[in-house]
């Protein structure tokens, strides 16, 4: 972070990963892999360790400052907190009333960033490319998950955090999927509204020890097994498709803490069967020109990343 472009683009990419964390299926690792600052990510997150932890004993706040790459954090979460504020009435709309055009836009999105980010792999061979299938057919399995029964003890409680906050480093899993997944997104959607502090509390420690931990082991990966690792992320993403098709039939439904029907297990079509299976129209034409809208969006980003990077 040299200057406040630096910080108003980072801002503008935390958006994006905001926008992202709302809608579900969708991960804001992925965006921060699609906007360039997924290994800047990891490692602000991987440098708040036992020597930040002595500059803040010692109230050294600026070296601490420099030293977690603060200017970079607090940017990212502004825009991150900002687009949940303020989009999350709008995306909740799209989703309720125009879900078939909101995936297709979703679905250009991943579909061109997974192929995009194989340019950083600078050597190929058989074990890289047999990864890209093998991590599609990972988050192929894990989307697919039907939600599961889960103890009501504290430690599940505190596993469930560490294992959904990975989600926010991996591209292609939804933290809120993962929770659901586990049989805890009620669960901490009830302590929220109840202000159960004990629950919350598990959470976030839980939370807090996964994404120090995962993005350690994450970013030792990048740095000595980098080729396979962006292959096997690239794979994740075109996976996830499988959560985030656009044309689906929901099978059964689940009553949300607010008493709400919400759709519970769904089942993907193709869109010439769509209409026959849900009495809707398969809205395609508008759904392939979202598609192409989510695609034209990522290259123009790319585009003006690359513009501004040689300024």
């Amino acid at each position: 972070m040299k200057n406040f472009k630096d910080y108003i683009l980072t801002y503008l990419k935390g958006m994006g990963m905001g926008a992202a964390d709302i809608v579900p299926g969708v991960s804001g690792g992925t965006i921060a892999l699609i906007t360039g600052i997924y290994e800047t990510l990891l490692d602000s997150i991987k440098s708040i360790d036992l020597d930040a932890i002595k500059l803040l004993g010692k109230l050294k706040f600026k070296a601490l400052w420099d030293h977690i790459n603060g200017g970079f954090l607090l940017a990212l979460m502004l825009g991150i907190f900002t687009s949940i504020i303020s989009l999350s009435k709008l995306i909740t709309f799209l989703m309720e009333e125009h879900p078939i055009p909101l995936w297709s836009f979703f679905c250009g999105l991943i579909i061109i960033s997974s192929v995009l980010i194989l340019r950083d792999i600078k050597r190929w061979n058989l074990l890289v490319i047999l990864t890209i299938p093998i991590g599609a057919v990972i988050a192929y399995w894990v989307t697919g998950l039907n939600p599961v029964q889960s103890p009501d003890s504290l430690i599940f409680t505190f596993i469930a955090g560490a294992i959904a906050i990975c989600a926010m480093i991996l591209p292609g899993i939804s933290g809120s999927f993962l929770l659901l997944i586990l049989g805890k997104y009620e669960t901490i959607l009830s302590a929220v509204t109840n202000r159960d502090f004990l629950t919350l509390g598990v959470f976030a420690v839980g939370c807090l020890v996964g994404l120090l931990s995962f993005s350690r082991l994450v970013a030792w990966l990048l740095k000595n097994h980098h080729a396979v690792t962006i292959a096997v992320l690239s794979g994740f993403m075109l996976g996830s498709i499988n959560k985030i098709w656009p044309w689906k039939k929901v099978v059964s439904f689940r009553i949300s803490s607010s008493g709400e029907q919400k759709p519970f297990i769904t089942e993907n079509l193709w869109p010439n069967h769509y209409l026959a299976e849900t009495g809707h129209e398969p809205k395609f034409f508008l759904g392939i020109m979202a598609f192409m809208f989510g695609i034209l969006l990522v290259i123009g980003l790319e585009r003006i990343a690359f513009y501004f990077s040689k300024k």
